[in-house]
């Protein structure tokens, strides 16, 4: 039998010979420690047991051209079993194999779980006589690997968000969890299929995504919907070409009735009505008529927008499983922010969000005070880029601005006074900070859930920006209209804070910090494509060309993460010192 000299043995300076033997010594004592009560193993248990050693203690288990990827769920539920093989009922295989074809219709891939491997397995079985311990092996152990892979994507996801991006900081950790104990129980039961299926987030988000992926794919599978050719703006009462191949699009995604209007040619009312269902489900202004934008959003090819919505299903994945019953959630790309209690969205606002060169990012902090009539310190960055070259220029900027310069002192300094070619936002005695008021650009309230990246939600006295279609305005921090309404809302008569008390102390218009009873988790996400509470789909513009990496994700092999993303717990069984899922 051959090993693999351990690299850290060769860095110690130890001689092959030496190396080698003391691998011998922990195979013999693997084995001895791998091996049952039992004096004597059937042959397919023999084979088995054969192969989970050379899996955990000599080097991944390839079984044809299938990796065993399971390093530590698929060991540890074996040696539980002694490893007898588990899938002797013939249903489990099937629902395990139906699980993993069905897998497609959440945006995942079925080759990832092994499935033309495990076909050919069962088929060579099937026709093998006797039958062939070494094929039962290889299907028992190969179906368990499978089962272990789908169920991670299906509580994790596939892609890692932490490898995309570096403030994400949503994944869970989930304690007392035991993978292989829930196999054996799904295999005891003969519910393998409904056991997979609850590992799914069953949110309303994602099951609205994965019924429109079902219909999108149906649409795909007739055709597609057709391109409507440029041209000058399509708008009512107009008469052209170009509106059949218009209403023909519009009906393919459901947008238009079939046969709503005997003149298939004309800009009717009714399929002006049908542009501003779509136009209003892809965020562009809803005005009927069919110009550069919606057109360039028409001409989204169907497996373009199939591509969409597996990318927000495994966003969902990630975090759509426990939320909590009280939370407020910014769509970033949706440009939306929303207050949930108790399942019901009792608030919601648009919002402006950071410039694609000042991104906001994603993740997800808990909300502990409100600041009325806040103050507004100028950050590093915005002082760097938008304020010092002005101040360089004309030291009466800052007062036109409603700014005053302050020492690290709080004193306020005549900004005429001060050599700004000598500083920079990293190396300055001096602040920008802008009093509360009506010009204040934090407006009357702001939201505070302590984080790295300095982020918060807030009013803005510029309620016109909320009007545009796409809002990325803003340096990064979220602006939120109808923003006293969630400060109602939040505090509700909590330690006496009722709308009136609110309102008393923003009209004194002195700062003034509220701590709310129990934190609010706040998550910023990012979604390009939802089911609203209608029923439709909306798409969104990629705003921060984020969707294209998760594609990819997707497409790539499958690995588990590199971090556990399960909590480990002293574990009572002696082959398995850690409990969770596995990791690189």
């Amino acid at each position: 039998m051959s090993m693999h000299q351990p690299s850290g043995l060769a860095a110690t300076g130890c001689r092959p010979d030496r190396t080698l033997s003391i691998c011998c010594a922990i195979a013999v004592l693997a084995s001895l420690c791998l091996a049952p009560a039992s004096a004597e193993l059937e042959p397919v248990q023999q084979v088995i047991h054969d192969k989970i050693w050379q899996h955990r203690y000599v080097q991944p288990l390839k079984i044809g051209a299938a990796s065993v990827a399971s390093t530590i769920v698929l060991p540890d539920f074996y040696e539980r079993r002694a490893f007898r093989p588990a899938w002797e009922k013939r249903s489990c295989i099937d629902d395990l194999l139906r699980a993993i074809r069905d897998s497609e219709a959440d945006g995942l891939d079925p080759r990832d779980y092994h499935l033309a491997a495990l076909e050919q397995l069962r088929r060579e079985l099937e026709t093998t006589s006797p039958p062939n311990p070494s094929l039962r092996a290889d299907l028992d152990i190969l179906l368990t690997d499978a089962l272990v892979r789908l169920g991670y994507h299906l509580m994790f996801g596939k892609v890692d968000p932490e490898r995309l991006d570096p403030a994400w900081n949503m994944s869970r950790e989930i304690f007392g969890f035991d993978p292989a104990g829930l196999i054996q129980g799904a295999l005891d039961a003969d519910a393998v299929y409904q056991a997979i299926g609850n590992e799914r987030p069953q949110h309303p988000l994602y099951m609205g995504l994965r019924a429109t992926l079902a219909q999108y794919r149906v649409i795909k599978a007739a055709g597609g919907w057709p391109q409507v050719p440029d041209g000058p703006t399509l708008k009512l009462g107009m008469h052209d070409a170009r509106v059949l191949m218009l209403r023909r699009r519009l009906v393919a995604s459901g947008d238009l009735t079939p046969g709503a209007s005997p003149s298939l040619q004309s800009f009717d009312h009714g399929l002006a009505e049908a542009v501003k269902a779509f136009q209003r489900r892809h965020g562009l202004s809803a005005d009927g008529s069919v110009g550069p934008s919606t057109l360039a959003n028409l001409n989204v090819s169907v497996e373009a927008r199939i591509q969409q919505l597996r990318v927000n299903l495994e966003r969902g994945r990630w975090v759509l499983h426990h939320l909590g019953n009280r939370y407020i959630v910014v769509n970033v790309a949706g440009y939306h922010a929303h207050y949930f209690k108790d399942g019901q969205m009792l608030w919601q606002g648009r919002a402006q969000v950071g410039k694609p060169y000042r991104q906001t990012p994603s993740f997800k902090a808990d909300m502990t005070y409100i600041v009325f009539n806040p103050t507004w310190t100028v950050p590093p960055t915005i002082l760097t880029q938008d304020y010092l070259p002005g101040l360089r220029r004309d030291p009466g900027y800052a007062q036109r601005k409603g700014l005053k310069v302050v020492d690290r002192s709080g004193r306020v300094v005549d900004p005429g006074q001060v050599d700004w070619s000598r500083y920079s936002a990293n190396h300055s005695p001096y602040l920008l900070r802008q009093d509360a008021g009506p010009r204040n650009a934090l407006g009357r309230v702001k939201f505070i859930f302590p984080n790295d990246h300095a982020i918060f939600l807030h009013d803005t006295p510029n309620q016109t920006l909320f009007d545009k279609h796409e809002r990325a305005f803003s340096s990064g921090c979220i602006r939120v209209e109808h923003a006293m309404d969630l400060a109602y809302l939040l505090l509700n008569d909590e330690g006496g804070w009722n709308r009136n008390a609110v309102d008393r102390v923003v009209g004194l218009g002195k700062t003034r910090n509220v701590f709310l009873h129990e934190p609010i988790p706040v998550f910023l996400l990012y979604w390009t494509a939802w089911v609203d509470a209608d029923g439709h789909v909306n798409f969104r513009h990629d705003l921060y060309d984020r969707d294209k990496l998760v594609q990819k994700g997707l497409e790539s092999a499958f690995r588990f993460r590199k971090r556990p993303i399960i909590g480990v717990l002293p574990y009572k069984y002696p082959y398995a010192p850690l409990q969770g899922w596995d990791v690189e």
